[in-house]
Parts: structure tokens; C-alpha cells; sequence
């Protein structure tokens, strides 16, 4: 039964939800780096406790002068994704029977959101001072943006369904993972190897938290596979929302789209990577060798199988242009020109 935006949960759910808390008890060790063991911050930003804070200030800003401006407004649109983490959490101990009802249980569920939080709360942290610092950006619409995206809220569709959390989150880890990582191959090209690393660290986590997810539905998919076959396709019949879709600047309302057009146009997340992550979902969960299913679920296994080829075919279609400012960068403009293949003559 749904009500609003959220749905009453089965017993069965509820029981392997229940069923799996001393399984993420025993892994969340290996899937959580140890805060001593952890990266920080400060540890790519100059010292400003230092006698020569200003002279590492002063190449700190010299190394970052070659990032073209797209790559800036996508690594912009990343940050401030990021740094709406308080939103995510809220929406994470929202599913049902994941939830951390005091703030500071031991349980496995607990134990997992709040390390994931806390690991998550740096990216943002980050990359803010990493664009502040680097003169380039302007800063107090960045700020208003993220303002507004937090305040906006954020709902991926997801009911409260603790199956369909998981399918949303390993989809939406790997996806900022590849994201990450290709703006830091960018930076490279332009010489900037501290952004460079600093991508590369971010990309490292979220590839650690794509697997914590893609492990929780993997054991989802050994004790209920019917149940989890109808999540997947249900989730993927909705469609991935982006948990940045509401960002505006509080002058452009299609801030978001305008940005996902930029990463689109240099390569950093496209429609052919939304395919792929399909397909390797697919492929991780093992879902076409899955027997035994209802007729509902053997749908469901059939429409996800096929998935990924289909938006591939669409993303070879897809085509926009324009010129478009963006504030986040002094109302530079960015030109959005992108055509589908033309056939040769």
C-alpha cells in the first residue's frame, strides 16, 4: 500500500532486512576505511599555519588557472551535490528497518549510515575549499545553490523501501564514482595534478560505498530474488533521479539541467554512461541466471536484462545546443552544442 511518497513494507522485507543486520556488522569494517587510517581535508590545501601559507596560496592558484571552465561548472555542480549530504542521511535512515531511531545505535544499519555519513561529509568539504581557494569561482552563488538544493529536499523515488534505497545507491555511487574520476583525468590534461589527486581519492570512495551497496542487494537477491527482481525493475522503470536535480542558484531553475548538459557534452557522465551502469548491475547481481521466479518477477527479469542496450540506442540520438552563463563562474558563457553521429555520405 503506498501512502504519499512512501510504502508499507512487507513482513518479508522487514525480515530480511532484519536477517542481514549481523551480515553488515561483520563487513562494515572492511567496507569503512578507520578514521586514523582516513584522508583529510587539509591534507591537499595550503597550511595557513605556516610561515609560507602565502607563497603555497599563490601556486596553489597558479596550478589551477588551466582548468577550462567547463570542467570547473561540472566540478562546481559535483561539490555542491556532495555538499547536500545532510539530506541524503535523513533520507537513508528513512527506509525501512535501516533506520537509526536514536542517533547512536550499534547495530549494523547504524553502524554503516553513520561511517558512510561521515566518510561522504568530506568530498563536500573538499572541494569547497579546494574552488574557494582558487579565485576562479564565485563563491557566494555556489553557497546559494547549495542553500537552496538542501532546502529544496531530495526525493529519489525510493518510498521508504529499503530495496529500492539499495538499487538506488549503488546505481547513484558508481555514478558519482565514474563522475569523480573523469573530472580528475581532465584536470590532469590541464596540469592539475592536486585536483587530479584529490578526484581520484573522492572516486576511491565511492567506489568502496558502490560496493557496500551492491553487496547489500546482492544478499537481498540470494534470500528474496523475486522481491528483488520487482524492486529493480520498479526502480528502474521510475528512473534514476539525480540527488542534485533541484539545485538553482536562485535565478536559474534549470540550473541542473544546464549543468548535466556540460558533463554530457565533455564526456565526465553521459547517457551512454547511465546505460552502462545498468548493465553492470545487471551483470554484478547475476540477474539473467536467476531461476525459479513468478511470472511477475520473470517480467521484471526480462525488462532489466534488456535495459541498458535500449538507452544506449537512445543516447546515440540525443542532440542539444545552445549558450548558456552560469554564475557559479561570473557568468562566463559555455557553449552546449552537441549533435548525434551524422551518417557518412
Amino acid at each position: 500500500m503506498t501512502i504519499g511518497n512512501t510504502v508499507e513494507v512487507n513482513s518479508q522485507q522487514l525480515e530480511v532486512i532484519k536477517s542481514m543486520e549481523g551480515f553488515v556488522r561483520e563487513n562494515v569494517g572492511t567496507l569503512l576505511k578507520p578514521v586514523e587510517e582516513s584522508w583529510q581535508p587539509t591534507d591537499f590545501l595550503p597550511d595557513f599555519s605556516k610561515e609560507d601559507w602565502h607563497e603555497q596560496v599563490t601556486a596553489f592558484r597558479e596550478t589551477a588557472k588551466e582548468l577550462p571552465d567547463d570542467v570547473l561548472v561540472v566540478l562546481v555542480g559535483d561539490m555542491i551535490t556532495e555538499e547536500a549530504l545532510p539530506s541524503y542521511q535523513t533520507w537513508l535512515n528513512r527506509l525501512h528497518g535501516v533506520t537509526d531511531s536514536s542517533g547512536i545505535e550499534s547495530s549494523g544499519w547504524a553502524q554503516w549510515s553513520r561511517g558512510w555519513t561521515a566518510e561522504e561529509n568530506r568530498h563536500g568539504d573538499l572541494l569547497n575549499k579546494y574552488l574557494y581557494l582558487t579565485g576562479r569561482v564565485d563563491m557566494r552563488s555556489i553557497e546559494t545553490s547549495i542553500h537552496n538544493l538542501i532546502n529544496s529536499g531530495f526525493d529519489p523515488q525510493t518510498e521508504n523501501d529499503p530495496y529500492l534505497g539499495f538499487i538506488y545507491t549503488s546505481f547513484q555511487e558508481r555514478a558519482t564514482k565514474i563522475s569523480h574520476r573523469n573530472v580528475g583525468v581532465m584536470a590532469k590534461k590541464a596540469g592539475e595534478d592536486r585536483l587530479h589527486k584529490i578526484c581520484g581519492l573522492i572516486a576511491g570512495d565511492e567506489a568502496r560505498h558502490e560496493k557496500a551497496y551492491k553487496l547489500f542487494m546482492t544478499k537481498v537477491f540470494e534470500v528474496d530474488p523475486a522481491g528483488g527482481m520487482l524492486a529493480f525493475a520498479k526502480m528502474m522503470r521510475k528512473k534514476i533521479t539525480m540527488p542534485a536535480v533541484l539545485m538553482h542558484d536562485g535565478q536559474d531553475r534549470d540550473l541542473f539541467s544546464k549543468f548535466s548538459m556540460v558533463a554530457q557534452k565533455i564526456g565526465v557522465y553521459t547517457a551512454h554512461h547511465y546505460a552502462e551502469i545498468i548493465e553492470n548491475l545487471v551483470r554484478d547481481w547475476k540477474v539473467a541466471s536467476i531461476n525459479g521466479l513468478s511470472d511477475a518477477a520473470a517480467k521484471a527479469q526480462e525488462y532489466v536484462c534488456t535495459l541498458g542496450a535500449r538507452y544506449k540506442k537512445l543516447a546515440e540520438r540525443m542532440k542539444f545546443s545552445g549558450t548558456f552563463k552560469f554564475s557559479w563562474i561570473f557568468d562566463r558563457d559555455i557553449d552546449l552544442d552537441i549533435l548525434p553521429p551524422q551518417p557518412e555520405a
